[in-house]
């Protein structure tokens, strides 16, 4: 089978077990709606996409008996008393973060450009978002 597209919603939402079977296989699924055409993704699939092109670049650093975590250009921070509770306490910031953006800043010119990583962010559990931040699995 070929790349599904539907010109309408309507025709879409007749043929919605073909739309989301070629999502969930991999090809190219998209409906448009008056000027916008949309795709869809099967999840898994776009979180491993996004996870390999919008690298953390976190930094972890000791700092005053204990471990801070930052990520270069995000209001996002995390301290903790261990390593792993900083890394812990990250992963709810982000979170927070994600939520932040979806309610109000997501045409603030200033984060705008995070689609990807609050994407990311929305689609991992907190182990997956535990093994973007460190960079390998745990």
């Amino acid at each position: 089978m070929a790349a599904v597209h539907y010109d309408s919603y309507t025709e879409a939402r007749a043929h919605l077990k073909d739309l989301l079977d070629a999502a969930e296989s991999g090809r190219v699924a998209t409906v448009r709606r008056d000027s916008m055409t949309t795709a869809v993704v099967e999840v898994e699939r776009l979180r491993h996409f996004l996870a390999s092109i919008v690298p953390s670049n976190a930094q972890v650093v000791p700092e005053a008996g204990g471990w801070s975590v930052f990520i270069p250009g995000l209001p996002v921070a995390a301290d903790g008393a261990s390593f792993d509770e900083a890394i812990g306490e990250m992963v709810v910031a982000l979170r927070e973060y994600a939520d932040d953006w979806q309610q109000r800043l997501l045409n603030a010119p200033n984060h705008r450009e995070n689609w990807g990583l609050v994407q990311l962010i929305s689609l991992s559990d907190d182990n997956r978002l535990r093994e973007w931040l460190v960079g390998s699995p745990r």
